[in-house]
């Protein structure tokens, strides 16, 4: 949920391009389900028949017949369209309709565009078991190999279990897997020890849009989408923050004549523009482990063991070591593992806490320039800390008036005066100090306990990004 956050990586593609944009060509035809096939039943999804259902037993012949125009017709003039604009494609081809298709597949090769696995069929693989999957997977890279002559270095089932992404993890064989929609940029996931590169896919950016309800009905909201979805990604890389825009096709619905005009004048759009890099997912994929290698950082806090976690994070609340404890004990994840993160998860406990145990964590602070400093008795983080203010450094009338106002404020509410001293110097302090023993008891308890959380996001910081 986290992902880069606020300041994504610059993705500094090739020529400085603001944007990467990358067209898939998704060739299904002829591994759709259907009873010549072996299928239980007929195809259902993504055709011009919206809210088709699948019939048990029984030969569709509409159906069939509107798949098959995507391999007669509708690929060979997305192949014209892209080969004369000598803009680069990404196949994502079912293996089984890559081997009823000779003629298609040699005219992706000739063309030099990638041809990446989209699985063994064109089938959902929600209710399939682990091991049945990983079955067709594996069927499905041989097959691929037989037919193209090459290992797939891509990955993309797009009808996927809850298994899928980690069994292609697994297997250890894919240069980047397609399988998610989560990001306008490429990022490393770690599954089973290892980091796997994703180079997320889209649903909306996507003539799929056409089969499906409230989708698009025409060629001009097609167009218009895309161009929307180009110039926000252009701007915001020419700005500095460059991203990547996928668009997603298939033979049979963007291959029709209607759509296809629509294709055309954004292509050209695109083309007018310059600062874009026309790139197959292949040639992202190389480029962000080149620039943007698996990262090398130390153990992430959702990462760590229990014991390793509060020894890390356990005095980042000073002496109070439970907070970390039932952090851990409580739901952590990726989002947690930066300052902010981690944060959130200790101030949760701590905002969760009896009074009583709140008031402990304040105790628990040392006075300011007080007997401890002086015995140097104090932690790491609170000597570091202090010293930064100027408070292991005061003369003689200085300590004089920390320890007067530190005796009447412990007096007046129970607990040490408790700052975040970082970025303050000994008058700011004093001044805070004066100001804050005039407070009444609930504002002041308040008031600490904030100054608290303060204190522990500024250590963290020194932690951790």
């Amino acid at each position: 949920m986290h992902g880069y956050g606020a300041n994504p990586p610059a993705a500094q593609w090739p020529g400085q391009a603001a944007v990467a944009v990358q067209f898939v060509i998704n060739y299904e035809e002829g591994g759709e389900n259907c009873i010549l096939h072996g299928d239980a039943a007929s195809e259902a999804f993504l055709s011009e028949i919206v809210g088709a259902a699948q019939w048990p037993g029984q030969r569709h012949w509409n159906m069939e017949s509107i798949y098959e125009y995507g391999a007669r017709a509708g690929f060979w003039r997305l192949h014209r369209l892209f080969t004369a604009a000598q803009i680069p494609v990404t196949v994502f081809g079912v293996a089984t309709a890559l081997a009823r298709s000779p003629a298609q597949v040699e005219a992706m090769k000739n063309a030099g565009w990638e041809i990446a696995s989209h699985g063994l069929k064109w089938i959902e693989y929600k209710d399939y078991t682990r091991e049945a999957e990983l079955a067709d997977m594996r069927d499905a890279i041989r097959l691929h190999h037989a037919v193209t002559g090459q290992m797939p270095r891509g990955w993309y089932t797009g009808r996927t279990s809850i298994h899928t992404v980690d069994l292609a993890s697994e297997l250890g064989c894919f240069d980047y897997i397609a399988d998610s929609y989560a990001d306008d940029l490429p990022y490393w996931r770690e599954h089973a020890g290892r980091q796997q590169l994703i180079v997320p896919y889209t649903l909306d950016a996507n003539d799929m849009r056409f089969a499906t309800p409230q989708g698009f009905n025409s060629g001009d909201q097609f167009l218009a989408y895309l161009k929307d979805s180009f110039d926000v990604l252009h701007e915001e890389g020419m700005a500095g923050a460059p991203k990547m825009l996928s668009i997603g096709l298939h033979c049979r619905l963007a291959g029709r004549p209607g759509r296809m005009a629509a294709l055309k004048r954004f292509i050209d759009y695109v083309q007018s523009r310059g600062n874009v890099w026309f790139a197959r997912r292949i040639d992202i994929a190389r480029h962000w482990a080149n620039v943007h290698p698996v990262p090398t950082s130390a153990a992430s806090p959702s990462s760590m063991d229990r014991e390793t976690f509060v020894k890390t994070f356990g005095g980042v609340f000073e002496h109070s070591s439970w907070i970390a404890e039932r952090a851990f004990d409580s739901e952590l994840g990726p989002a947690h593992n930066t300052a902010t993160g981690v944060h959130n998860a200790l101030a949760r406990q701590f905002r969760l806490a009896s009074e009583d145990e709140r008031l402990g964590v304040l105790c628990a602070h040392p006075d300011l320039a007080g007997k401890l400093a002086a015995a140097k008795r104090l932690t790491a983080e609170s000597t570091a800390e202090q010293a930064s203010a100027g408070l292991d450094a005061l003369t003689d009338a200085e300590r004089a008036r920390f320890t007067e106002l530190n005796d009447a404020y412990q007096s007046k509410f129970g607990f040490p005066f408790i700052i975040a001293v970082k970025g303050l110097d000994k008058v700011q302090i004093l001044a805070a100090f004066e100001q804050r023993i005039t407070n009444e008891r609930d504002t002041e308890f308040a008031t600490a306990c904030a100054q608290v959380e303060r204190i522990a996001s500024l250590r963290l910081k020194d932690l951790l990004p």
